[in-house]
């Protein structure tokens, strides 16, 4: 089920059903909706956007309401996330499937929103995308491809590529946006050629974690899986959590699995990831590719969970298209 493409003068609902957005920078919430108000959007808050506790969150109950108005209100045709966290999973129990399958809409956001994204698709059918938070269109320099990325996957079906970046940049842009490094980007990695088609299923590499064994964990026949993680992560988490979603029933028919560029302090350096590849038995005959542009470094492409992938990787050359 893939929702309707979002269009100049369509109303767009901010939501924190993660980390309240009171934690952002006055200065970045409006550099966010000025651009997208530039983009022909209205651009709307929830009802407790705002609202935080002890840990800049807020009630199961608060953040349900906020979700299921926006999925509610006929006048709203795109949802995003202000930000990521760590509590989104604590409302999956609580939200009323029928009502987002029953007024599918685009929803927007990565990281710890991997949650509500595989849940949902999982739960309704309903295309949901990785791809930036409302608070990453407050990046003032290098959001460009972003930009693009996310115009190309929610406002039209034309199939386009994820290609690589001409820069990447692992500052911490919200803490300081003149301050910024960016680096040369090259081809992305391949670890291990291959062709593949196949279902886009993945996220934040953690947070996916988080459903196994639940009714809300999507199946992975058939899947191109897509991980990342943030700094939290190293090469031995990442090698567990990995081998984690490879005991999965289902697992044996990944397709072929896509690595998010790892940020600086995870340490996860590229002779890691190949001794890591290298190490999986079960999947030594499907392609693999890393440092492809998602995740927590920028800029990002928007990636459309359930949406279907052709793959070609070759050493010093890969191609990854998405049709929508």
């Amino acid at each position: 089920m893939i929702p309707r493409r979002l269009q100049p003068g369509d109303e767009v609902r901010v939501i924190s059903p993660s980390r309240s957005m009171a934690i952002l920078k006055e200065k970045q919430v409006d550099i966010s909706k000025s651009r997208l108000e530039a983009l022909g959007f209205h651009v709307t808050f929830g009802k407790h956007v705002h609202t935080h506790d002890e840990f800049f969150s807020t009630s199961i109950e608060e953040r349900i309401e906020d979700l299921h108005n926006a999925f509610l209100d006929q006048n709203v045709k795109g949802i995003f996330t202000a930000i990521g966290g760590y509590n989104a999973n604590q409302l999956l129990k609580y939200i009323d499937f029928n009502i987002i399958k029953n007024n599918p809409k685009v929803l927007i956001g990565y990281s710890d929103i991997t949650a509500l994204n595989l849940s949902i698709y999982q739960k309704t059918g309903l295309v949901t995308y990785s791809g930036p938070h409302f608070s990453s269109f407050g990046m003032k320099h290098g959001f460009e491809y972003t930009m693009d990325s996310f115009i190309q996957a929610v406002t039209n079906d034309a199939p386009y590529e994820v290609f690589p970046s001409e820069f990447w940049s692992d500052d911490p842009w919200y803490l300081d946006q003149e301050d910024r490094h960016f680096h040369e980007q090259k081809e992305y990695l391949v670890l291990q050629e291959g062709n593949a088609e196949g279902t886009l299923i993945g996220g934040n590499l953690c947070t996916l974690n988080l459903l196994q064994g639940t009714e809300f964990m999507p199946s992975l026949k058939g899947s191109i899986l897509f991980i990342e993680d943030d700094y939290e992560s190293h090469a031995l988490t990442f090698d567990r959590d990995l081998q984690s979603v490879l005991h999965l029933s289902g697992a044996e028919d990944i397709q072929a699995i896509l690595i998010g560029r790892f940020q600086k302090d995870s340490q996860v350096t590229e002779e890691a990831l190949r001794k890591i590849i290298s190490s999986k038995r079960e999947i030594s005959h499907i392609p693999v590719i890393a440092n492809v542009n998602f995740g927590h470094v920028s800029p990002i492409a928007t990636i459309p969970i359930g949406g279907k992938a052709t793959i070609e990787a070759k050493e010093g050359s890969c191609f990854i298209q998405i049709d929508q």
